[in-house]
């Protein structure tokens, strides 16, 4: 299994790529063979030449960059099309839900099709430089802020005038994740007073050093998986944590929602009413839209205007940072690909002794 391809994805929806020029070399290193789509990131002011120089083989078609490659390296999962046309035996990774594509997984499994989905990659230390799900979150949370305060109608730090003082921006990042810290973050540098709020107990501290204040619920319960990710919580907290945000956002200018549960439906956070006590000219942005919103409002690609408060869900925040998204990406992918790798015997091994291998083929 030495010849890895990758095609492009549906621009409309997607711009991020799976292989960068640079990385062609490292693959080519390892003695792999690398196929690829013609204009495969035209779309990011690569082109065709850019690759080639580097070794990698283009081809007019997806058709034959999948009859040519035993590996297939995406960003999101195989279409309908693409399935039909990826080998039997091959190896295909990505990041993607396993939930929402199982239709596609078990009919190619049948076709003794390995698939790896990087959303599953274990929370250890090993993965690090595998994990797609901080590196792209990262970016996201950072971007969030900028679009945020590029659509507020104030100033984001306290400025004082010979005209007078004007107060800095009041932020609440609700989810203080991978994003949610550097949504923190990224608020804090620009100047404004920051909040955030989470499930777990663990992030408190880690909100503090940013330089947040962390909102915490009486009785906070501690609802942390094992994996180091935020779980269900119970309808009591719900409850208080609720009256909490209720009183929170009567004076908050700006709020950026990222609270997600793994492989769920996003939990709804913020409901109809709180949004309705929100003063005129604040603003939500909901990076959890895609998997239905942390607000009642929010609606995809579209910035609703409730009152006076507008509410923005973007499906692809990382579409915006795509150059940056997909450097990080492609390197998350080969060094996964290298630890597929057996270097002593120069070849593909699919070692379930590996924890990370384990835990991300979908079989």
């Amino acid at each position: 299994m030495k010849n890895i391809g990758s095609v492009k994805e549906d621009l409309n929806t997607e711009k991020r790529i799976s292989i960068t020029p640079e990385l062609v070399k490292k693959y080519i290193n390892l003695g792999f063979v690398i196929n690829l789509e013609k204009n495969y990131a035209e779309h990011l002011n690569i082109n065709d030449e850019d690759y080639k120089k580097n070794g990698a083989n283009i081809y007019s078609s997806k058709e034959e960059v999948f009859h040519k490659s035993d590996i297939i390296l995406k960003v999101n999962f195989l279409t309908e099309t693409e399935s039909n046309l990826i080998k039997s035996k091959s190896i295909f990774i990505a990041q993607f839900d396993t939930n929402l594509n199982k239709n596609i997984t078990s009919k190619a499994s049948k076709q003794d099709i390995n698939f790896f989905s990087l959303n599953l990659l274990p929370r250890i230390t090993r993965a690090q430089s595998m994990d797609v799900l901080s590196s792209q979150a990262n970016l996201a949370g950072y971007k969030a802020v900028l679009e945020s305060f590029s659509k507020f109608e104030k100033v984001i730090p306290m400025m004082m005038t010979a005209a007078g003082t004007i107060p800095a921006t009041k932020v609440l990042v609700i989810g203080a994740g991978v994003a949610g810290l550097q949504a923190i973050a990224t608020a804090k540098r620009m100047g404004a007073i920051v909040f955030a709020t989470d499930v777990r107990t663990a992030s408190k501290e880690q909100v503090e050093s940013l330089g947040g204040k962390f909102l915490m619920v009486e009785g906070h319960e501690n609802l942390e998986t094992e994996g180091g990710y935020a779980k269900e919580t119970s309808e009591d907290f719900k409850k208080k944590q609720e009256d909490l945000l209720s009183d929170t956002l009567k004076k908050i200018d700006i709020v950026i929602c990222t609270a997600l549960i793994p492989g769920k439906k996003a939990p709804l956070i913020i409901k109809e009413k709180m949004i309705d006590n929100m003063q005129r000219g604040s603003l939500i942005y909901d990076l959890a839209a895609i998997q239905g919103g942390n607000s009642a409002l929010t609606e995809i690609d579209k910035i609703v205007d409730r009152n006076g408060v507008k509410i923005i869900g973007d499906r692809n925040i990382l579409n915006k940072l795509p150059i940056s998204a997909s450097n990080l990406y492609a390197k998350n992918l080969f060094n996964f690909v290298l630890n597929l790798y057996d270097k002593e015997n120069k070849k593909i091994n699919i070692n379930l002794e590996d924890e990370i291998i384990k835990k991300t083929l979908i079989k």
